[in-house]
């Protein structure tokens, strides 16, 4: 366990969805107990699923949407112009504005010469706070239809309190919102699965990680005897594999059912117990 002033923010990837990244994130809080536990993939999130916390707060999110005063507005363009997202357009001498594609940046409230660009609050989705055992568990949730999480992911990191360790369950991919996630953590666990196609995901957060200049680390995943392309591109890019998950029933039946797998059995609970010992060597 960390102790004393030490506390270590970790963040668990992957190139696609289905891979892992979800349950090695939800067993490392597990086995940590006194931590925080973050689901930044506000699109899907499931880990509450797992832990079912007892919620304690619900927060809605907003956004800022501009909201075109016609009287004031003289109809130059210059906002319309300005907008890189195609979000306003000026028609029959009014200016329309399509909140779906709006990316809140203020922009043109700035620039408009006539004051005629204020803001208001649009929701966006919703952040619940809960408990498990001695952990706090944040989910995000972004509403249907909205372009972007990057909001909610950036209140969510804000909430984590005095807690040795944070994990932060990513979202897929290599987006702007996984960015936002890892921007400020200090290690990353990047999750594999042995097939071709995982491996090409995969080499995208590892581009990621690298850019950010993140130390980091592999977990393969669903791991069978022979070939494994996931193995084999590690070991060709010097990537330190930190732990390897069988590929059994048991845990494919624990983990379908929402259940813990750490919790449910020792062998699981030892494994993942390993794996956080072996990252908190890699921090020291």
């Amino acid at each position: 366990m960390v102790t004393g002033e030490d506390k270590m923010k970790i963040a668990v990837l992957s190139g696609k969805g289905g891979t892992g990244k979800t349950f090695v994130s939800v067993n490392l809080t597990f086995v940590a107990e006194n931590s925080n536990y973050i689901d930044c993939d506000v699109e899907e999130p499931n880990g509450h699923l797992y832990f079912k916390p007892e919620i304690l707060k619900r927060e809605k999110i907003y956004e800022k949407i501009p909201q075109i005063d016609k009287e004031r507005c003289k109809g130059c363009r210059k906002c319309v112009e300005f907008c890189k997202f195609n979000a306003l357009a000026h028609i029959k001498d009014n200016i329309l504005v399509f909140e779906e594609i709006c990316h809140s940046c203020g922009g043109c409230m700035l620039l408009c010469p006539e004051k005629a660009i204020s803001e208001k609050d649009k929701e966006i989705g919703e952040i619940q706070e809960g408990v498990f055992n001695n952990s706090n568990i944040y989910t995000g949730s972004l509403n249907p239809g909205e372009e972007t999480g990057v909001s909610i992911i950036k209140r969510l990191l804000m909430k984590a309190n005095n807690k040795p360790y944070t994990f932060i369950d990513c979202p897929p991919g290599s987006s702007c919102s996984v960015m936002e996630s890892i921007k400020d953590v200090d290690y990353c666990i990047l999750v594999a699965e042995p097939t071709l196609f995982g491996v090409h995901n995969f080499n995208m957060v590892y581009d990621l990680v690298k850019l950010f200049d993140k130390p980091f680390g592999a977990v393969l995943n669903k791991c069978l005897d022979g070939e494994n392309p996931a193995e084999d591109f590690c070991n060709k890019k010097n990537i330190k594999i930190l732990c390897k998950i069988p590929f059994e029933h048991q845990l494919g039946k624990l983990n379908s059912n929402a259940e813990i797998a750490s919790e449910k059995n020792e062998k699981y609970k030892n494994l993942f117990s390993s794996l956080l010992k072996t990252i908190k060597g890699e921090f020291e």
